[in-house]
């Protein structure tokens, strides 16, 4: 069903009984290295295998069908890597294929859209959101931080170029500058005082948007709470590990040079990477 190669390391030391204690992470490629950062400051002892879909971002413009069937693929594939626990570190796949898979796996998995609406609710009440096409066509935020405090009131805007920008890194490029404050410039005739990061891409972004918003809005970066959640849930569940943690260990369906490239800027490090084939034969 699943075929690696492996890409500058072998993961033998990642022996089965350690997988058991691993956190997974995913997201379709490099956003979700901003809650794995995260997870690195507020709980150092665990040990995560991080998945990047790069073979299919980005998912921001694909359907609801089709995000189901590559998450399916991916919490499979997890599953076989005897995982503790999932954080769904894409709020594409939190907005719409979430709840279906909840159902479906013996595993608890955290989704990034409830603990970013709670934050941006404690933070303001004119609250705006950046997200992907998908994201923003669910309406999963608006209701979320409705739900949670209707007198509130929302505006989200759909940023289909953004993700694209940075999985090629173009953070500093004066095009993305440009398109950013098209994409906010709605959101600051609103007046909004809180800003909610709709995709776990966007807090790469944060030096480019911190410079075209005004000084009293506030960024909500959902990854910091999904992360605190995920904390809570493995006391709960008694399940926190206490030994020190194994080396993260990356794996993606797309290019893994290109993957250790990127995760060299946002890690700090160049990360060893493997490539993960994911077929659709367990999927309906």
């Amino acid at each position: 069903m699943y075929s690696s190669s492996i890409f500058e390391s072998n993961f033998d030391d990642f022996s089965d009984q350690n997988s058991q204690c691993a956190i997974g992470v995913f997201d379709s490629g490099v956003g979700g290295l901003t809650v794995l950062r995260q997870i690195y400051k507020q709980l150092p002892n665990e040990s995560i295998i991080y998945f990047g879909d790069t073979a299919h971002l980005p998912y921001g413009i694909r359907s609801q069908a089709e995000i189901l069937q590559y998450v399916r693929e991916i919490l499979n594939w997890m599953q076989q890597q005897r995982v503790k626990m999932v954080i769904m570190a894409c709020n594409t796949s939190s907005a719409l294929a979430l709840e279906n898979v909840r159902q479906e796996f013996d595993f608890p998995i955290l989704g990034v859209v409830l603990p970013g609406a709670r934050a941006a609710v404690q933070q303001g009440k004119r609250i705006g959101v950046i997200a992907t096409p998908a994201t923003a066509k669910s309406n999963a935020y608006r209701q979320a931080i409705m739900e949670i405090q209707p007198d509130v009131q929302v505006w989200q805007v759909s940023c289909p170029e953004f993700v694209p920008l940075i999985e090629q890194n173009r953070i500093h490029d004066p095009y993305t500058t440009e398109v950013a404050k098209s994409y906010l410039e709605p959101l600051i005739k609103q007046e909004i005082d809180t800003l909610v990061y709709g995709c776990t891409h966007y807090p790469h972004l944060a030096p480019v948007l911190r410079s075209l918003l005004p000084s009293y809005v506030k960024l909500v970066d959902p990854a910091v709470h999904v992360v605190a959640a995920c904390a809570q849930e493995l006391d709960l569940l008694s399940i926190r590990n206490t030994r020190l943690p194994m080396p993260t260990r990356f794996a993606v369906s797309g290019c893994p040079q290109q993957f250790a490239q990127s995760g060299l800027q946002w890690l700090g490090y160049t990360p060893l990477v493997e490539q993960v084939y994911l077929t659709d034969a367990t999927v309906s």
